[in-house]
């Protein structure tokens, strides 16, 4: 069986990490995971779950699914099913799933928020929690739907697992091979640990960037701002344009720990405005002069 994808044939290993796999959530992050598998040649049928019918169909024809599915025929059929919806809806699609599920299939999800997913895991499955192993891949773009999906995109790429003490050791496993199989590296953390990180350097950049977008933009003199708007508005702004429903779940499904960082971001920001109106230019350089040298200490790209 070959699969041509974006120029490439994969090949379906004789027996592959995921027989069956569905995605709920054909998007940037549930299909880039698809496509990378396909590409690794560790799944064999895919199964699309969604609330869009043209959507799941450009998934098809585009190659990232063989087939549309309901709720109840990926749990009744997936040996694994990916959970890549905003997370704010995430258990009332498990509770659906729950009575269909097959004992033996393993659920992950694919949210950027753990301690409240974990807890509308426990609330929809009950007994069954075990088979979730709740996950995150540390990815993305300002780019959604089918079209976005990118069989690279966690290429070197973290996936933070926070797995359950319900969970199998031999689930949890399943679930980190899927995810070094998309070329990505897999680290455990505490779920409680994760969001207050994650709050910081990636719930933080989008909730700066979102704001300072729409300050420009309620502007009176908007159109002529940017129009002149050059390369560091542009980079600022860029993740500004991603997809509202999924930030709207994460800043308050994470809402503690992005008011404590919040309150951070607001006391320097007083650090800045405080020497400037005292004309403090030593003041002012230090502070550039810190996070620049944080900057160019960060090696990551």
């Amino acid at each position: 069986m070959t699969r041509a994808l974006t120029g490439t044939t994969a090949h379906v290993a004789e027996n592959p990490l995921i027989p069956v796999l569905a995605v709920v959530g054909v998007g940037l992050i549930g299909g880039s995971a698809a496509l990378a598998l396909r590409r690794a040649g560790q799944v064999g049928r895919v199964l699309g779950v969604g609330r869009n019918a043209q959507s799941l169909e450009r998934a098809r024809d585009l190659g990232i699914i063989d087939a549309a599915a309901t709720l109840q025929q990926a749990a009744e059929q997936a040996d694994v099913i990916l959970l890549a919806t905003p997370v704010g809806g995430l258990g009332g699609l498990l509770a659906q799933m729950r009575p269909h599920l097959r004992h033996d299939a393993v659920l992950t999800d694919a949210g950027s928020t753990k301690a409240e997913v974990v807890a509308a895991a426990r609330a929809a499955l009950g007994e069954r929690v075990g088979q979730f192993v709740p996950g995150h891949p540390v990815a993305g773009a300002e780019r959604s739907g089918p079209e976005a999906a990118d069989a690279a995109l966690y290429q070197r790429r973290t996936v933070i697992l926070t797995p359950l003490p319900q969970n199998a050791p031999a689930a949890v496993e399943h679930v980190r091979a899927l995810w070094q199989a998309c070329g990505a590296h897999v680290i455990d953390m505490d779920a409680g640990a994760h969001d207050r990180v994650l709050a910081s350097v990636s719930h933080m950049p989008h909730l700066l960037a979102a704001a300072y977008m729409g300050q420009v933009a309620a502007a009176e003199d908007a159109a002529g701002r940017l129009a002149l708007a050059g390369s560091g508005f542009r980079d600022f702004t860029r993740i500004a344009a991603g997809s509202p429903e999924m930030w709207r779940d994460i800043f308050l499904s994470n809402r503690d720990a992005l008011r404590v960082e919040l309150a951070a971001v607001r006391a320097v920001l007083d650090e800045f405005e405080q020497a400037m109106a005292r004309g403090d230019g030593p003041a002012l350089e230090a502070l550039l002069a810190r996070a620049a040298q944080a900057r160019r200490d960060w090696r990551k790209e």
